[in-house]
Parts: C-alpha cells; structure tokens; sequence
C-alpha cells in the first residue's frame, strides 16, 4: 500500500490560518499560501480583507471567463469585487496600515528566527522587483502570523536561531503555521512554543528540521 503522506498541504496551512480569523477581523494577506486563506473563512463570519495596492473588501477569486484585468490584489491576482468594497491610493492604503487599524496579516517568509525576526521580502543575488509592504505590515499590523514550508527546497530549516537574509522585521512574528507544526507565542517577550502537530507527524521530527529554540 502507498504510504500515506505527512503534514498539511498548501491548502490545509491556509485553512489553519484562518481558524485564528475573528468575526469583525479586517486582515491583510500575503502573496502565495496565505491568499488561500480567503477560501476558508468560517461560513457566517464577517472578516474584511485589504490589499496594500487600494482595496478594501475583497471577493472571491473570479471564474474563468470572468476576469477584470483591473481588479488585481497586491500579488497581481485576479480578483473580484463586493457591493461594499472600497477603493483608495497607497497613501490612505498605508495610512491604515501604519495607523495599526489592520488586525491581523497572514504572510509567507523565507527564514522566521526564533525571536520574532522575520526574512520575506528578498534574497541577495536574485532579481527584486520591490519589498511591496511587508515591511509596514509586520511594523503597523496587530498580529502577524506567518505561513511557510518547514524547510526550504534543499532541507534547510527556516525556523532557526537568527535570520541570514536581509530582515523584514525585527520580534514581530505572533505565530509560524508550517506544513508539519503550529508555534505560538503570547507575547514578542517570550519564546515560541510548539502548540500543535499536523497530522503523522512526530515531535521528533520537527525537532529534528527545526534548529529554532522552542518549548515544547
């Protein structure tokens, strides 16, 4: 019998992002597996998405067919639009941003340190189209819960002791969602601790691709 595999899925880390949404949440969201979060807001829950580009209230990705080349996120998606959704420049767009009026923000990142520090925006010697506004979100935004692979496309760990590329923000990391675990922290005075396992697999495993102090 083929072996069943291990830990979450793109979808499934996204899907566990969102089970720390709030009813009233207005929540930014990162390129990559954190836009999968918008597929899983809990039925009844009325959360508001913002995309740094000048959007407030974003709906559902459009069907194939249906797309408006205008209605794009801050990740060059198609997107589509609600009754009640807003538009405005970049200046209002940060304003609400720094103004500390987002209440959480799910992002990817290459490196999170065991600190807080967090490394997303770039890689040295790679083609950098611009830091977008990560920096401001993990500097301006009430939660910041990053979602990311455990380790990189050769094994290397990305929870780790101290970051080794350039920082997007020093101690602001609330929470890692991995595809193999779940680390949380009450407070940036404190250290991370591993709060729950995907499914087959191990402590020992994570320990063993996690070079990070954590409680356990």
């Amino acid at each position: 019998m083929p072996q069943e595999s291990k830990g979450w899925t793109r979808d499934e880390m996204a899907a566990r992002a969102a089970q720390e949404l709030q009813d009233g949440y207005y929540v930014n969201l990162g390129i990559g597996i954190p836009t999968l979060v918008a597929n899983h807001i809990p039925e009844g829950m009325q959360v508001t998405l913002q995309s740094e580009n000048g959007m407030l209230g974003i709906g559902p990705f459009p069907y194939e067919g249906e797309e408006d080349a205008d209605l794009i996120n801050a990740g060059k998606q198609t997107i589509s639009e609600l009754p009640h959704s807003a538009y405005f420049d970049s200046a209002t767009s940060f304003s609400m941003i720094r103004g500390g009026h987002i209440d959480l923000t799910v992002l990817g990142a290459m490196e999170v340190a065991e600190n807080g520090d967090i490394a997303n925006w770039m890689i040295p010697g790679k083609m950098v189209k611009g830091m977008g506004g990560a920096m401001d979100l993990v500097a301006g935004v009430k939660k910041i819960i990053v979602v990311m692979e455990h380790t990189s496309k050769h094994g290397d760990p990305k929870f780790i002791p101290h970051c080794t590329l350039p920082l997007t923000g020093t101690n602001v990391v609330d929470m890692i969602i991995t595809d193999l675990a779940v680390f949380q922290r009450p407070n940036h005075d404190l250290p991370f601790r591993l709060v729950e396992l995907a499914p087959g697999v191990s402590a020992e495993e994570v320990a063993a691709k996690t070079t990070a102090h954590y409680l356990s």
